[in-house]
C-alpha cells in the first residue's frame, strides 16, 4: 500500500539520480542558479553584505541535498554531546511551513503547524531550549535573551543563512550521496559537493557517489517500538515478527520524512514483513490516513507521531505504534566539536 508523492516529487527523484536528457535540459537553468549563489555568498565574504556574529559559539548541522537526510537526529545526538561536555546548548530552527515572522519558542504544548514538527521533537527528544522562526540571527538573539544560561547554539539547517556567522559546519549526506552531482534544478544540491565544511557526515552507508572518502559514518539505531497512546509501553520490534511457527501481525509501515526507504530499511533489518504507506515530507496528518487501513500494528516515525498525538482520532488509535531512532556516530566527533569550540574566543 502506498500513499503516492506528488509527480513532481516522483519525477525529480528519478531526474536528480542520473544525467538524463531531463537533467541536461535543466542544466543551463542550473548554471544561473550556481551563479548567482556563488555572487550571494561572495557578497558575505568580502563583507559587502552585512552578516552578525553571536556572542556564543553557533553550529550548523545541514544539507546541501533537498530533502531529508536525517539532520533531526544529528542534531539530538549533538545537543546531549555537548551537554557531556559541559555545555548548556539551545537549538535554532526555521521550522517547516512557520509563516511568524517573529520568534516563538518550542515547548510542550506548542503545535506542530505553528512551529515545526522536527523542532517540536528536538525539543521532546533533546530536552533544551529551541527556538524557530524564518529569521535566524533574530530567532537565536531572542532564545539568548530568554536562556541566558545557554553558551553554544546549534541551528538545524540554515548552511545558506549566511548573514548569521557561524563557528562549526556539518553537512550531512546520506546514501544517495551527491546524486547526479549537479545543482538545482538540473540536480539535488543546493550548493557544489566542493563547498568548504568543517565535517561531513554520512547516514546510513559507508560510502555514497560524491562525497570525500573521510566523512564519518552516522546509524541510525532503533530496536523497539513505543505504543502512541502510552509511551511506557513498548516492545521490541523483533516481537511484531513471526517466530517459533505463529503468525505475524499484519502490519503497514508510514513514514511521511524526506527518505522513507530508510525507515522501511531499519524495519526490514529487524526481519518485519509489512505494507509500505510513503507519505509526502512533512505530513500534516490533518486528515487520518489510516481510517481505512486493515492492519493489526502501524508503525510510524517520530516525526510523524509528534503531528499524531495531537490528533484525537490518530492519538486513540491503538494500532499506532513509534519507532524512536538513535544517531550513533564514532566519539571522535564529538571530541573534535568540542575542541574547535573551545578554541573559539567568545565576545
Amino acid at each position: 500500500m502506498a500513499l503516492q508523492r506528488s509527480n513532481l516529487e516522483e519525477f525529480l527523484t528519478r531526474t536528480w539520480s542520473q544525467r538524463g536528457l531531463a537533467a541536461c535540459v535543466l542544466l543551463p537553468v542550473s548554471a544561473l542558479f550556481g551563479g548567482l549563489s556563488a555572487v550571494r555568498r561572495a557578497a558575505y565574504s568580502a563583507g559587502l553584505a552585512k552578516s552578525e556574529r553571536l556572542p556564543v559559539p553557533v553550529v550548523v548541522v545541514g544539507n546541501i541535498f533537498v530533502g531529508g537526510t536525517g539532520k533531526t537526529p544529528l542534531t539530538i545526538w549533538l545537543v546531549q554531546a555537548l551537554r557531556q561536555a559541559g555545555y548548556t546548548p539551545g537549538v535554532i530552527s526555521r521550522g517547516y511551513g512557520v509563516h511568524n515572522n517573529v520568534p516563538q519558542e518550542v515547548t510542550a504544548q506548542s503545535l506542530a503547524q505553528e512551529v515545526g514538527d522536527e523542532p517540536l521533537l528536538i525539543a521532546y527528544r533533546a530536552a533544551c531550549p529551541v527556538m524557530v522562526g524564518r529569521d535566524r540571527v533574530a530567532v537565536a538573539s531572542a532564545l539568548l535573551a530568554a536562556h541566558p544560561e545557554v553558551d553554544v547554539l546549534v541551528s538545524d539547517d540554515g548552511l545558506q543563512h549566511y548573514r548569521m556567522q557561524r563557528d562549526i559546519e556539518i553537512v550531512l549526506f546520506d546514501g544517495r550521496g551527491a546524486g547526479n552531482g549537479w545543482l538545482l534544478p538540473a540536480g539535488p544540491l543546493r550548493e557544489p559537493t566542493s563547498r568548504q565544511r568543517d565535517f561531513t557526515v554520512l547516514n546510513g552507508a559507508a560510502h555514497a557517489p560524491g562525497l570525500p572518502p573521510d566523512a564519518i559514518r552516522m546509524q541510525l539505531v532503533g530496536n523497539t517500538a513505543e505504543k502512541l497512546n502510552d509511551r511506557s509501553q513498548n516492545s521490541p520490534l523483533s516481537s511484531f515478527a513471526a517466530t517459533d511457527g505463529k503468525h505475524a501481525p499484519v502490519i503497514l509501515a508510514a513514514a511521511g520524512i524526506g527518505n522513507p526507504g530508510r525507515f522501511f530499511g531499519l524495519l526490514r533489518s529487524a526481519g518485519l514483513q509489512f505494507e509500505e504507506m510513503a507519505l509526502p515530507d512533512h505530513y500534516d496528518f490533518a486528515d487520518n490516513p489510516f481510517v481505512h487501513v486493515q492492519a493489526d500494528v502501524i508503525l510510524i516515525t517520530e516525526k510523524d507521531a509528534v503531528k499524531c498525538r495531537q490528533n484525537e482520532g490518530l492519538r486513540n488509535d491503538t494500532r499506532l505504534w513509534v519507532v524512536p531512532v538513535t544517531a550513533q556516530l564514532d566519539g571522535a566527533l564529538a571530541e573534535k566539536i568540542v575542541e574547535k569550540l573551545r578554541g573559539r574566543s567568545i565576545a
